[in-house]
């Protein structure tokens, strides 16, 4: 009984945050190919990746709370984990494109949770989202040093 308890805690840890590795962002945007069929990537009308509409713009994701694209219809799963406070960081998003209904279930503590993306992406994941992250809004410098950011 103990061995299957450090099992299932040893599987927990592998699969934080803490345990995903620093992503390629260079190897990211290639890997995004596989993603322009549903996503698109544009800051207004500066198109970056034209792509598809089926999924949320992802300009700017790295750091905007779950499901807050306005006009975007997220599933109520994906909606009530950003009302919990998800943000998305490269480490989250790295594991949700991994499993959408997996890291859902996890995140909202609902066993029935579920996301309107079906695809998963078995390999590259922390590559996509560190390309992903090297897309995200400029950050300004104000006066004092402190930097802020355009938010979605």
């Amino acid at each position: 009984m103990q061995k299957i308890i450090f099992a299932a805690a040893g599987i927990a840890l592998s699969l934080s945050g803490a345990a995903w590795a620093q992503g390629d962002a260079a190897a990211g945007e290639k890997t995004f190919k596989k993603c322009k069929a549903c996503h698109m990537i544009a800051d207004g009308d500066d198109v970056i990746v034209k792509g598809g509409k089926t999924g949320p713009n992802l300009y700017g994701v790295i750091g905007r709370a779950a499901g807050a694209v306005e006009g975007f219809r997220y599933s109520k799963s994906l909606l009530a984990a950003g009302e919990a406070g998800l943000v998305w960081t490269e480490e989250t998003l790295a594991r949700f494109i991994t499993d959408p209904k997996g890291f859902l279930r996890e995140e909202t503590g609902d066993p029935a949770a579920k996301s309107k993306m079906t695809f998963k992406l078995t390999k590259g994941s922390e590559d996509v989202a560190a390309y992903l992250a090297s897309l995200a809004p400029m950050m300004d410098e104000t006066e004092d040093g402190n930097e802020t950011g355009s938010s979605d």
